[in-house]
């Protein structure tokens, strides 16, 4: 594609961008950043939250999963994730707003103590910079092949630019502007693929009947896998409960997601944005695994090899095989689900340093509004350079090991939580944040020798509940004794 059109394409779907974040963002003040008000209407952030969930990295890699041996068991993962948004809608939502949070870490600073409640927040932290950095990452090598190699521009200078554009509309309002760009970016991203599935169609000669016959009787269409549990990482069982857990902690313990929830007025919008949302998240995942299948056919029919990496598959077929329209489409898609995630994971990062760390009582709103003005730059610099070495170690083992350790991070999490509302037990607040660094440190070295050690288990995404159940043991060896305390799904009330 022309570089040129590229940059106008961009220019002119950040341009509409910044003017809604704008005009949204207006008449904010400064604890608007963070909660927007408590306003946000409850549709606005469901269907928002779509382009937030389906990452640069889901747009790319989903459709490309399909062509692989795995073919579409990742819904196994998506079935899995209904069951997490179900536990988080009903006990962890409730929670939140009872406690009047802004940010959810405030939970285990009251239920643990103030280490704890730090370890918590330095985990989100480290664990959104590498998530959010990999994202675009992902986004920036599509525009450095498609922009900036054919005018010789550097990738540094690519960071820089796209890490800019999302400071650019969300520094001044926060959450309030996050909540309505992301739901034009997320029209954009279900548009692009709706859009292809249709010019493949129309590009193959085929009805809809004929096109959803064909996609149907694919060897690729192959959404259950219940084979050898033990070595087969896609097997169902392990899917569907490490989906469950993954949406827990990737959603529910994760103050990026959550923070949009905490916008709304009352926990009974909150529960019906969460519902519409779970609900729609199901058919826009099938819809990326059915376009993947096209993909294949496509290639079969057109005598064009599928490359090793599959990742590669939609925007090849994109640039080079496609009509120009699916093209534009494409380039818009990659943005704005790229651009989607990394912009509330920005706003969710500042937040999480201003309350959790920095703290917002007793000094003024000047002085806070000056204050998160610099930390919401240096989130942004930060980005950048986490972006830069993704490129300068652009290794595939590199990367999809210091992914996957963004993951790792959230197994203390999920342990800190779960200890937290369904027992009554305390523990040594000193203590935490050494059980929480065993437990990771743990945790990749079992799964990087488990084959040897637990005769041939290959651990799949459950690795997380391990790294759970490992934080929830090292809790209980440093549990107070004769402690009272109700558990949270009852009261929450802490006897001194």
């Amino acid at each position: 594609m022309n570089p040129y059109l590229v940059i106008g394409i961009i220019a002119l779907y950040f341009a509409v961008i910044i003017a809604v974040s704008y005009f949204s963002a207006r008449k904010s003040n400064d604890s608007d950043f963070y909660n927007g008000g408590g306003k946000s209407p409850w549709w606005v952030v469901a269907f928002g939250m779509i382009g937030t969930t389906l990452s640069g990295v889901t747009f790319i890699s989903v459709p490309g999963w399909v062509a692989s041996p795995a073919h579409m068991t990742y819904f196994e993962v998506i079935l899995g994730n209904f069951l997490g948004y179900i536990f988080i809608m009903y006990i962890l939502l409730p929670l939140y707003y009872r406690l009047h949070l802004t940010s959810i870490y405030g939970f285990i600073e009251q239920r643990f103590g103030f280490k704890a409640y730090k370890t918590s927040a330095v985990l989100f932290l480290l664990s959104k910079i590498i998530g959010a950095g990999f994202r675009l990452f992902v986004v920036s090598l599509v525009l450095q092949i498609t922009v900036f190699e054919p005018l010789n521009l550097p990738f540094y200078l690519n960071a820089i630019i796209s890490v800019f554009l999302i400071w650019a509309y969300t520094f001044k309002g926060g959450i309030k502007s996050i909540v309505w760009t992301d739901m034009i970016q997320t029209f954009f991203l279900i548009f692009a693929v709706v859009f292809t599935i249709f010019a493949i169609k129309d590009e193959l000669g085929l009805s809809f009947g004929e096109m959803s016959s064909a996609i149907g009787h694919s060897e690729n269409f192959q959404m259950f896998d219940f084979s050898n549990f033990w070595s087969n990482e896609n097997n169902f069982f392990k899917q569907f409960i490490s989906g469950a857990f993954i949406t827990i902690v990737m959603t529910g313990l994760d103050q990026d997601m959550m923070q949009k929830n905490l916008s709304l007025r009352n926990i009974k919008e909150a529960k019906k944005n969460f519902l519409s949302f779970s609900l729609s998240f199901i058919p826009v995942n099938f819809i990326f695994m059915c376009l993947g299948v096209l993909f294949v056919i496509y290639m079969q029919t057109k005598g064009i090899a599928i490359p090793n990496k599959t990742d590669e598959i939609y925007p090849m077929l994109a640039t080079h095989y496609l009509s120009f329209g699916v093209g534009i489409c494409f380039i818009l898609g990659i943005i704005a689900s790229a651009f989607s995630s990394a912009n509330s994971a920005m706003i969710a990062m500042t937040t999480s340093f201003m309350v959790d760390i920095y703290g917002l009582k007793g000094k003024s709103e000047e002085h806070l509004k000056k204050t998160r003005f610099i930390v919401h730059l240096c989130n942004a610099v930060i980005l950048t350079l986490v972006i830069i070495l993704f490129e300068a170690f652009n290794n595939e083992s590199v990367v999809k090991a210091i992914f996957k350790f963004a993951g790792y991070t959230y197994g203390p999490l999920l342990g800190l939580y779960m200890l937290g509302i369904f027992t009554k037990i305390k523990v040594k607040d000193k203590a935490i944040p050494y059980v929480c660094a065993f437990s990771i440190i743990a945790s990749v070295l079992i799964d990087k020798f488990s084959e040897t050690i637990l005769f041939g288990y290959k651990f799949g995404f459950e690795i997380l509940l391990l790294n759970g159940l490992i934080t929830i043991v090292g809790l209980l060896i440093f549990h107070k004794k004769n402690d009272k305390i109700s558990p949270i799904t009852n009261s929450f009330s802490i006897e001194k």
